[in-house]
């Protein structure tokens, strides 16, 4: 394999919110140091649209990356990541076993998508989710080096 970038893959369950925006996170604040990847156990198959908006608030756009299944990533016809991202717990727990040595994380985060009340405040809630996303990339890219 000629890239040597590590594979790194965020798990949620419907892969619409909080894995999407680690994602695109990830691709902005690493650089080439990592090949950024999204995917649910059960997939939604959208991006959501306010996970869109919070993050071109950042002037990062996620509109065309899309909600995929993990099994994706799983041999023969995918190539495992090298390291998986559980960002809830029920993701963590449905996450098939990869052979080889695939690090695994686990980052656990609300899912704005469940927020409740005005457009305002579940809008104020994936900005929430956002930030305390981009603070833990931060961490763990600081970590890296």
């Amino acid at each position: 394999m000629s890239d040597q970038r590590k594979r790194l893959l965020f798990l949620c369950t419907g892969n619409s919110c909080r894995s999407q925006m680690a994602e695109g996170l990830l691709r902005h604040l690493a650089g080439d140091r990592f090949e950024s990847l999204s995917a649910g156990a059960d997939p939604s198959g959208y991006v959501h649209p306010m996970a869109v908006a919070a993050m071109q608030d950042e002037g990062l756009d996620i509109s065309a990356q899309i909600s995929k299944h993990i099994n994706e990533f799983l041999p023969p016809d995918g190539e495992p990541p090298d390291i998986i991202v559980s960002v809830c717990s029920s993701a963590e727990k449905e996450c098939p076993n990869f052979p080889g040595k695939v690090e695994r994380l686990h980052w656990p985060f609300d899912d704005p998508a469940h927020a409740t009340g005005t457009d305002e405040e579940i809008r104020a809630e994936f900005d929430r989710v956002r930030d305390e996303i981009r603070e833990r990339l931060e961490s763990y890219l600081a970590q890296e080096n």
